[in-house]
């Protein structure tokens, strides 16, 4: 068994005519506008490889024409890569026959689009029990299974209203409570929240995280919304002309951009609010003498750090665990809060 539910490796999309002849070839690393004009051919995704730990949430970022809504695809085939592997809980997809790939799209992922694709002639307990239906449930476990997950989002009070009488908001719930119903081990979200207004696009966000505390489910998140990114991901993938400029943790990406491109997406966030203790703290052993404030989890953000050292001179103590991994003080605090307002 794979110690990654997901992992894909090297693959590519290309479009156009024998789209075979353009991998590993000098034409692939050309701008895709030279690639076109030369070869006819568009390289929506080139040379992708990442690996996704079970109950990780990966997020892919990217403007539009990026190749990240391609790339998610090509995790169950619903688009075909033209080369790379792509495995699932170490089984290449790429190479399964339609049975296999039916059954794995039935029962291992699940995937929430942006358009939420319910049936307007059917009560929400039906439009969630729908993939149940198609697994083949009896009707009294897929409603009883239904009914369970509506409440899970938040929903349980709707199961016999139609779609038509829920806000944006709540028929995406439906759509998260269709995904979850089939009980997989890995969601696939497709800029799920792009439409939805600000204010819902936030409570969505608050569910899946909610969500995933409570399911502990793998995820591979789309979103052109670099905020969103930070706020879900426990790894972000930076995407531009269908390869991966960057992967890391969201204080990763914050605090050390690979490129120009990277630094730009970063430039008006507020660091303050994603830099943890462990990104400003300095080495220290348990044993070392000192009195501190108080313990504090690594992964304490520096703008609650603020309150904590205003009014002490000693510093804290930050803990992974039980594990004493560092130290920080009023000054690291207070530089990292002047950087972010550079």
């Amino acid at each position: 068994m794979s110690e990654f539910i997901v992992s894909c490796q090297g693959v590519w999309k290309v479009y156009g005519p024998k789209p075979e002849r353009i991998i590993g070839s000098p034409d692939a690393k050309l701008p895709r506008a030279e690639l076109l004009e030369k070869t006819g051919c568009v390289a929506a995704v080139r040379d992708i490889t990442f690996d996704v730990a079970p109950g990780e949430v990966f997020v892919v970022m990217g403007l539009s024409g990026s190749g990240k809504s391609t790339l998610v695809r090509c995790i169950t085939r619903l688009i075909e890569p033209t080369a790379g592997k792509v495995l699932i809980d170490g089984e290449d997809v790429v190479t399964l026959g339609e049975e296999r790939l039916r059954d794995i799209r039935r029962h291992k992922v699940s995937m929430v689009f942006q358009h939420f694709g319910l049936l307007p002639h059917r009560r929400i307990v039906d439009n969630v029990a729908f993939g149940l239906e198609v697994q083949g449930l009896d009707k009294e476990e897929r409603i009883a299974r239904a009914a369970g997950v509506l409440q899970t989002v938040g929903l349980g009070s709707w199961g016999d209203a139609y779609p038509d009488e829920l806000s944006g908001g709540m028929q995406q719930r439906v759509g998260l409570a269709r995904a979850l119903a089939m009980e997989p081990e890995i969601m696939l979200f497709d800029e799920p929240f792009s439409a939805l207004d600000p204010l819902i696009r936030r409570d969505m966000q608050d569910e899946v995280i909610r969500l995933q505390k409570e399911v502990e489910k793998t995820m591979i998140f789309i979103t052109n919304d670099l905020l969103e990114a930070l706020k879900l991901g426990d790894r972000i993938a930076i995407m531009k002309d269908g390869a991966f400029v960057q992967i890391g943790t969201p204080e990763e990406v914050v605090a050390h951009p690979a490129d120009e491109y990277v630094a730009d997406f970063i430039r008006d966030v507020p660091r303050a609010h994603v830099l943890t203790a462990r990104a400003i703290m300095e080495p220290a052993s348990a044993g070392d003498g000192r009195t501190y404030e108080r313990d504090i989890p690594h992964d304490t953000v520096v703008q609650d750090l603020l309150p904590l050292v205003v009014n002490s001179d000693l510093p804290l103590r930050v803990m992974d665990g039980d594990r004493m991994v560092g130290i920080v003080d009023r000054t690291a605090v207070m530089e990292a809060l002047i950087e972010d307002r550079a």
